[in-house]
């Protein structure tokens, strides 16, 4: 016998020894009604059962007190009370079957809508450049994050331990950092394998174009002034030569 028809056999069990203390048998309707909530900080329990025979309660149950409770007197007398406890055990049963069954539809219902956003961030201290690769809103958890250099592996060694931490919503994000020497940047790339790509993805560094564009118009502004400088230190040469000679032939033209 299953476990979902056990307890329309000790209903019926628990009915025919309340009609015998004084009520003819008769025919009844049972129904249990199941409620489950994914976030239970709401208010909600995380799963709850309603128990109805006929139209009356007559047992409810929810999984923080993880106890079945009579609703109905004739469920009192001393001749159901091992029927009862068997009820209670069925009621826990279909508890655990529940809350497996529904992380179950949760998880294959995310099993295709998550592969990662890659991400390469650069950040500079007074004596540190260092390069974060971040991988973003994955599932599931398993994800391999690696750094190449010049498209080879580096040794694990020399890469920081990689963090993967839940986001709240069923989703993870993780990150790898590495320390590099100042304007090697461009010589590393980041690979992340996750079971929602087809293939290895490979990201790099970046410069943003604001700061690119800046410092083409500092160097360009820096070249201007030298070459203007320049310009200015010939002219005065040019100038001093000029009027030397100018002397000399001024004092020729004296002694002549």
């Amino acid at each position: 016998m299953g476990p979902r028809a056990r307890p329309a056999l000790l209903l019926l069990i628990l009915l025919r020894t309340a009609a015998t203390q004084g009520r003819p048998p008769r025919s009844h309707s049972l129904r249990f009604l199941f409620m489950g909530a994914s976030k239970p900080d709401l208010g909600l329990p995380l799963f709850e059962a309603l128990g109805y025979v006929d139209d009356q309660l007559f047992v409810s149950y929810d999984h923080e007190s993880r106890r079945a409770e009579r609703r109905a007197p004739w469920l009192w007398g001393r001749a159901t009370s091992q029927l009862w406890l068997q009820l209670s055990q069925n009621l826990k049963g279909w508890d655990h079957m529940f809350i497996v069954d529904f992380w179950t539809i949760m998880d294959n219902h995310n099993q295709s809508k998550a592969p990662p956003l890659v991400k390469v961030t650069h950040h500079v201290t007074s004596s540190l450049t260092t390069l974060q690769c971040r991988a973003l809103n994955f599932y599931p958890q398993n994800i391999t994050i690696r750094w190449l250099k010049d498209k080879q592996p580096l040794d694990a060694k020399d890469v920081k331990p990689e963090d993967v931490l839940p986001n709240g919503d069923r989703t993870y994000q993780a990150w790898v950092a590495l320390a590099v020497l100042p304007g090697e940047e461009q010589r590393y790339s980041c690979q992340v394998e996750h079971p929602g790509l087809d293939q290895p993805l490979i990201a790099t560094w970046e410069p943003s174009l604001s700061g690119t564009l800046v410092t083409g118009i500092l160097s360009g502004i820096a070249v201007c002034v030298i070459i203007f400088l320049i310009g200015i230190l010939f002219r005065i040469l040019k100038r001093r030569q000029s009027s030397r000679g100018t002397a000399v032939d001024y004092a020729l033209a004296e002694c002549e």
